[in-house]
């Protein structure tokens, strides 16, 4: 057991991306050789980072290795996407199976059941719809506001040199930058 004022540190790789789709290539390449998406962080967004810090950072330079930044788990632009279809289509079910329950609990015959069950998966669908629509311009801003800091900042969490080396060397190939490591207190030991 560790003396009381010692933490156990980690190492983590951090790199800066300029934009989505060269992020997630890298991204898509660690998953790819072992790495795990719980190893895999951005800073969390604007409200959070005020919330915790008081303040935002004018740079993405300014945090990259400042342990006190909230941070959220990657989502991928597939992942939401995911998100949207399930809600159109939950909503859509959900709407169309009440609303036929009702008609049939009712004593209703079985064409106006189906057309009630229609009419009602049609406005589930489209409430699904406002919510995936609002899901994504989220999403959007959420990024455009770390590019507008300078980028979107990734950390990879890594627990060995060999796994350091593997981090460093992907997210160089991916044209990333400022990539370096350093070695943040592991708070879940």
């Amino acid at each position: 057991m560790l003396p009381a004022k010692q933490e156990r540190m980690v190492r983590e790789a951090v790199a800066v991306f300029d934009d989505v789709e060269t992020m997630e290539a890298a991204i898509d390449e660690l998953l790819r050789s072992g790495f795990d998406r719980a190893e895999l962080s951005l800073v969390a967004g604007e409200d959070t980072v005020v919330k915790e810090l008081g303040h935002m950072y004018a740079k993405v330079e300014q945090v990259e290795d400042d342990t006190t930044v909230p941070r959220a788990a990657f989502v991928s632009e597939q992942s939401i996407g995911e998100a949207e279809g399930a809600l159109v289509s939950g909503l859509f079910y959900v709407g169309a199976v009440a609303a036929a329950g009702a008609v049939v609990a009712s004593g209703g015959a079985v064409l106006a059941a189906i057309g009630g069950a229609v009419i009602a998966g049609g406005v589930g669908g489209y409430i699904g719809a406002a919510f995936a629509s609002w899901l994504d311009e989220h999403h959007a801003r959420y990024l455009q506001e770390q590019l507008d800091r300078g980028g979107l900042l990734l950390w990879v969490r890594t627990w060995n040199n060999d796994r350091e080396k593997k981090a460093v060397r992907i997210l160089n190939g991916h044209s990333a930058h400022d990539v370096h490591v350093h070695g943040v207190p592991d708070f879940g030991k």
